[in-house]
């Protein structure tokens, strides 16, 4: 309770974009973020599972690793990690009051996102970690974490349309503002991102001189098995603004590993994954292909297409929060094999979301839908929403409100036959309530 207590006091400077508030906080500190080699990682989507992916990689190779990832599903602990070993409640509010006593009366307050995100930096200095996968918290050029001038690797994993009120409407502003943790002469890995994303990404790549790796997606060899086979690398002399002009291709030795996290959208992350690794060795890092393999085999990532049993009923739940996430679901829900015969999705979304986007993402006709509010954040009306999935699917089962998460997973399990499917999504922040009310809370 004390850590909540030490940040909930910070809450009310809100989200704001911008550098100078955590570049002072981080001088009086010392600057510990000067003193930690970084992995940097952005994206609308996958930057969790990324994160998680070379975090553990890294930990088998030998490596301390730090890992700071945000948001949390049950408590601020999880955001910082060292060998993918949350930090001790102890240690985190011990340090978040180093942070607070370095706060100068003259300085521009904090917002709470800067004073985790420095409380992440002094931990992983102290601890003298070899290396820091770092995630973005928001957009990427003036996010919090943005403070490092040559981060080993730069990661952009995929982009869509997300967050759009502060970092514009269109897929080509969303790609600048990502964009903006690419630096001058530093090597980055990219997803598979739109076109109209991949022109602003690889303008602005080569403006900084910035060598940027385009992976191949991993091949599925079925039976949880993926087959990693190279990466093509776009030269920057090319004046397109099209990255597959001038394309040179670099075969790597094939890499096969197990594939523990669901979903077909692994194979990309994972191959990302293993890109940046690919990187990381040839600036004279020690990573064998083995550790890669056990890495990945190892990796946990809660709350993405994670299956629960609940009160002795199997369901899926999963934090897909925007239109991209959302179709990710759909499409895994789709593969299913045997198929469900009725898909019943409990779900309650944050006010700031594209509502009818992802409503048009999931639903299908005969879907059953129970709608909840997410408790303890801005959130949308579940009415307002009943309204709105009804028109955009009419031929809906049935679509009802509930006042909280557990009322309406009880009536949904109970009217699902065991052929049917009971999906918990919409928003991590509703994945993690309903973690810690079902004490269900996983490793």
């Amino acid at each position: 309770m004390a850590i909540d207590a030490i940040l909930q006091a910070f809450s009310h400077f809100g989200v704001r974009l911008g550098l100078e508030s955590i570049q002072q906080l981080l001088k009086n500190l010392g600057d510990p973020h000067d003193q930690v080699p970084v992995i940097h990682v952005a994206g609308s989507n996958g930057k969790g599972s990324v994160c998680a992916y070379l975090s553990t990689i890294l930990t088998e190779a030998g490596y301390t690793v730090g890992r700071y990832t945000s948001p949390h599903l049950i408590d601020w602990t999880e955001r910082i990690c060292l060998n993918n070993q949350a930090i001790a409640p102890e240690t985190l509010e011990s340090i978040l009051q180093e942070v607070i006593v370095a706060i100068q009366p003259d300085d521009l307050p904090p917002t709470q996102f800067e004073v985790i995100t420095a409380a992440a930096w002094l931990y992983f200095a102290q601890q003298e970690v070899d290396v820091a996968v770092v995630e973005v918290g928001l957009g990427g050029r003036l996010d919090a974490t943005n403070v490092c001038d040559y981060p080993l690797v730069s990661v952009i994993t995929s982009i869509s349309r997300e967050h759009w009120q502060r970092l514009g409407s269109t897929l080509a502003a969303i790609a600048w503002e990502k964009a903006g943790i690419l630096k001058p002469g530093g090597s980055a890995v990219i997803g598979q991102v739109p076109q109209e994303a991949a022109s602003v990404i690889h303008r602005r790549a080569s403006e900084l001189g910035c060598v940027a790796t385009y992976p191949q997606i991993a091949r599925d060899l079925g039976n949880g098995w993926a087959e990693y086979r190279g990466v093509e690398e776009y030269e920057l002399e090319s004046d397109s603004e099209d990255p597959e002009e001038g394309s040179i291709a670099h075969l790597l030795k094939t890499i096969r590993y197990p594939l523990p996290l669901q979903g077909a959208i692994q194979l990309h992350n994972s191959a990302l994954a293993i890109a940046t690794i690919q990187l990381l060795r040839e600036q004279g890092w020690q990573i064998s292909d083995d550790a890669i393999a056990q890495g990945i085999a190892k990796t946990h990532w809660a709350g993405r297409l994670q299956w629960l049993t609940w009160q002795d009923h199997k369901i899926l739940i999963d934090g897909a929060h925007n239109p991209a996430s959302a179709k990710v679901l759909r499409e895994f829900v789709d593969t299913l094999n045997p198929a469900p015969s009725h898909i019943h999705w409990v779900m309650g979304m944050l006010s700031t979301k594209d509502h009818g986007d992802v409503f048009q993402e999931l639903l299908r006709s005969r879907d059953s839908l129970y709608l909840v509010p997410v408790p303890d954040h801005s959130t949308a009306e579940p009415a307002e929403l009943a309204v709105l999935a009804k028109n955009i699917c009419p031929d809906l089962a049935q679509c009802h409100t509930f006042s909280n998460v557990v009322e309406a997973l009880e009536t949904a399990t109970a009217q699902a036959s065991d052929q049917d499917l009971v999906v918990l999504c919409g928003s991590l922040y509703l994945l993690g309530h309903f973690l810690k009310t079902a004490n269900l809370v996983q490793p």
